[in-house]
C-alpha cells in the first residue's frame, strides 16, 4: 500500500456510510474515533476511508476543512504501516470529536494510537 490517497480509496457511498454507522464497530483515542466495518468492494482496494468533523464543535467551514486536511494527511502518511497486513477489505470513518483546534503532531500521535488499537482489536477476533 503506497503513501497516496487516491480517489478510489475515498469513502463516498452514502449507502456504505449509513451501513458503517449502523453496523460498524469503533475504537477511540481522544480526540479521534475510528468507525470500521469489514466489507467487500468492486475495485481492488483494501480500505476506503472518510473523515468527518462535527459542525457543532467547529462552526466555521475554514476550521472544519483544516482539521479534515490534517486528518487525511496523517492517514496518508501512516496507512501503509498499519494497513498492509489487512486480510479483508474494510471501510473506515475517522471522526474528530475534540473541541479545540489540533496541531499536526497531536493528530499524528493520536492517529498512531488509534491505528494500534484497531490492529489489536481486529487481530484478537
Amino acid at each position: 500500500m503506497s503513501a497516496t490517497y487516491p480517489k478510489k480509496e475515498k469513502l463516498k457511498s452514502k449507502k456504505l456510510i449509513d451501513q458503517l454507522f449502523t453496523e460498524g464497530q469503533s475504537v477511540s483515542a481522544f480526540p479521534l474515533r475510528l468507525v470500521y466495518l469489514p466489507t467487500t468492494f468492486d475495485d481492488d482496494v483494501i480500505a476506503k476511508t472518510g473523515v468527518s468533523v462535527s459542525k457543532r464543535n467547529f462552526k466555521t467551514a475554514v476550521d472544519r476543512n483544516r482539521i479534515k486536511r490534517l486528518l487525511r494527511e496523517v492517514y496518508r502518511l501512516n496507512k501503509a504501516v498499519y494497513f498492509n497486513n489487512l486480510s479483508t477489505p474494510h471501510a473506515f470513518m475517522i471522526l474528530y470529536i475534540g473541541k479545540e483546534k489540533p496541531a499536526f503532531s497531536q493528530i499524528e500521535n493520536r492517529m498512531k494510537v488509534l491505528f494500534e488499537k484497531f490492529s489489536s482489536k481486529t487481530s484478537e477476533v
